[in-house]
């Protein structure tokens, strides 16, 4: 099918989100604006106990069922069968990818090719928990499909022009020709969550200081001002930044050297620790979900410091972009954890009035899109992201663009 023929919605497009041990995927009729024909999630990939795969259909019916995936390239076959009925009425015209690091080298979505390939190998040591298993989605997408269009989109593109000052890491520099450097994280859902603040916010509110707050099993917060990135949480890894529902964020690095030193700790056991078994997994010792941690702070203390403590460096962070930013017009809150839980971003807020915000508590507990009270100096708002949507967007513009070429 020719790219005309799928920029006029003759066609489909596939998106796959691959995680850690998840895998999102949506399917879109194509078209200047994609619509969404189904989204699922297929979770706990390579477990030991049961993978679940649940499709959520565009009318609001919600299926469940048990799926074999020792590893994501096994996914697709259920993926592929979910939506081949619908594929029967619009063939696939090209296939989405999520790739979390795209390196120095990439600021916008790429048409897969074997030279692509080859820089996502060489990048794959930059981050072991997603990129593997995003190359080798890629590569089964590739063997079903040899003749459809593959499009990676990258995560860090969106940060890819911060101020040198931001991208540096204060090591030997001679290390920054190795690409050691801070990069940035959650791009894709920074990209939309822009587009969206365009066209529900204020006339030019997208084009003031924006802190975007990227709140879900991922963690990360950016500074924007005139629509551009000009710092993150995140740096060289996903690990780092903020305290996550499993990873660690930031460490002092003495860590590193003292474990190894006093516990025997390899290198792999200390990756395995921060990516795995920190965040609030770790310090509550009961759960990596706030959704548990809430219902039993109040019965342990454990509990209740790692809500505290994932609140404290969410304030903190907010106020170290908002010096960057030098000062603040909008606050979004997004993603799972920012989009619905009234109480975390409650107390992530209190005692930021300083900078103007100020929540008002009825907004927030009805989860309204504007949950600062009216006339507060910064406008705090709850944006749905949607990753999904902006990779298929990326690959309908990649169609119009190789169209226009021809």
């Amino acid at each position: 099918m020719s790219g005309s023929d799928s920029a006029s919605g003759g066609g489909s497009i596939l998106t796959i989100n691959g995680g850690s041990s998840t895998l999102k995927f949506a399917l879109f009729r194509a078209g200047e604006t994609p619509v969404r024909e189904l989204s699922g999630l297929i979770d706990r990939i390579g477990s030991s106990s049961d993978t679940v795969m649940s499709v959520q259909t565009g009318a609001g019916d919600t299926d469940r069922r048990i799926v074999k995936a020792p590893d994501h390239a096994a996914c697709l076959e259920p993926v592929m069968d979910c939506v081949e009925d619908r594929l029967a009425r619009a063939p696939l015209v090209a296939i989405g990818h999520r790739v979390v690091h795209g390196g120095r080298e990439y600021r916008k979505p790429q048409r897969v090719t074997p030279a692509v390939m080859e820089e996502l190998l060489r990048l794959s040591p930059y981050d072991p928990e997603h990129l593997p298993a995003e190359i080798a989605l890629i590569k089964e997408c590739t063997r079903r499909y040899p003749y459809l269009l593959q499009v990676a989109c990258f995560d860090t593109a969106f940060h890819r022009d911060m101020p040198v000052v931001a991208r540096l890491l204060p090591i030997p520099r001679r290390y920054e020709k190795l690409g050691l450097q801070r990069y940035g994280f959650h791009g894709l859902s920074y990209a939309f969550l822009m587009k969206e603040l365009d066209r529900v916010g204020r006339q030019g509110e997208a084009r003031g200081r924006v802190i975007l707050a990227h709140l879900g099993n991922g963690v990360s917060m950016a500074a924007v001002t005139d629509g551009k990135s000009v710092d993150t949480t995140m740096g060289f890894t996903p690990t780092s930044g903020l305290p996550m529902s499993r990873r660690s964020g930031d460490l002092d690095p003495g860590l590193v050297s003292y474990l190894a030193r006093t516990e025997g700790m390899s290198v792999d056991r200390f990756h395995r620790m921060v990516n795995s078994e920190s965040g609030l997994l770790g310090v509550s010792e009961r759960s990596s979900d706030m959704r548990d941690l809430l219902k039993e702070e109040q019965h342990d203390p454990k509990v209740a410091e790692a809500v505290s403590l994932f609140c404290y460096q969410a304030k903190k962070a907010i106020g170290s972009l908002a010096a960057v930013l030098g000062g603040l017009d909008t606050l979004v809150f997004s993603a799972g954890i920012g989009e619905h839980s009234p109480v975390v971003r409650a107390r992530i807020c209190d005692g930021l009035e300083f900078l103007g915000i100020i929540i008002d508590p009825a907004r927030n507990k009805a989860d309204a899109s504007v949950i600062s009270k009216q006339g507060s100096p910064v406008t705090v708002r709850v944006i749905h992201t949607d990753e999904e949507r902006e990779i298929a967007e990326a690959v309908v513009q990649l169609l119009g663009i190789n169209h226009t070429a021809q």
